[in-house]
């Protein structure tokens, strides 16, 4: 049974809360049991909050997409939350913004073409205008990660800020699911993955969006940006890190977080 809408409202001001006093709260499935379309529901009334206070939307991430981030947080599928103009941060992160920080390295894809289903990895690859090296401020206003499915929906994927390198690349002669990366901590290798970590090829989590859009009577739209999801496990960010992300071939994204 899905919850009613006050207790939807209820919790997704709860989130919003979260955010603007980075004090987290406990997971939304304590003594409750959301289905995943009252989660996608509590997300847009969280999302609407922010669009309220002067954000845009300029395009989605979607998240969990690899074997090693599902089992990091002990889910199984993937999901998807919106990008907000105001999440983008140009190579600084702002520590005291956030709760519990994790990075995850990924690649944007900058749409060239609406998207209709039904759709292909293909025919992402046809629609991209470009693809562009992304680092990832993830974050969860549920205390300690504790989180199911339900909860990281209803938490706009636990979405937080993002970085995007200064390169842009026609997809044309590239094979992303070979893209590698490698991400460096204060000058230290911390871990490294290949683009076939992402659902086989980073374009299939892009597909799976725009299919699951489909369903909900949305679609993505030229200049939207999608990012497509962490190559490896999440990375913790501590006040002081720099960290530097290196991909094969699409360029270096570099931050520098707040002491």
């Amino acid at each position: 049974m899905e919850l009613d809408d006050d207790t939807r409202d209820e919790l997704a001001a709860s989130l919003y809360e979260a955010h603007e006093t980075s004090e987290p709260i406990a997971p939304l499935t304590d003594g409750r049991s959301l289905t995943k379309a009252d989660a996608y529901d509590i997300q847009s009334k969280f999302v609407d909050r922010r669009l309220a206070d002067g954000a845009t939307v300029t395009g989605h991430k979607v998240g969990l997409t690899s074997d090693g981030i599902q089992e990091q947080l002990g889910v199984d599928e993937p999901d998807f939350g919106r990008l907000l103009d105001t999440m983008f941060v140009d190579g600084s992160v702002p520590f005291e913004e956030l709760i519990q920080p994790r990075v995850e390295p990924e690649i944007g894809f900058v749409m060239g073409e609406a998207l209709d289903p039904p759709v292909t990895y293909l025919d992402v690859l046809r629609a991209t205008r470009a693809v562009v090296p992304v680092l990832e401020v993830i974050d969860s206003r549920v205390r300690d990660w504790d989180i199911g499915i339900q909860d990281t929906i209803a938490d706009n994927a636990s979405s937080a800020m993002y970085l995007a390198g200064e390169q842009t690349n026609a997809v044309d002669g590239l094979d992303l699911s070979l893209e590698g990366v490698k991400v460096h901590r204060n000058g230290a290798y911390q871990d490294g993955g290949v683009g076939a970590a992402v659902l086989g090829h980073p374009a299939r989590a892009v597909a799976w969006l725009a299919n699951t859009l489909a369903d909900l009577g949305e679609r993505l739209e030229p200049g939207q940006l999608v990012l497509s999801g962490s190559f490896i496990p999440a990375i913790d960010l501590h006040p002081g890190d720099t960290l530097t992300v290196e991909f094969t071939s699409l360029g270096t994204v570099t931050a520098r977080v707040s002491e």
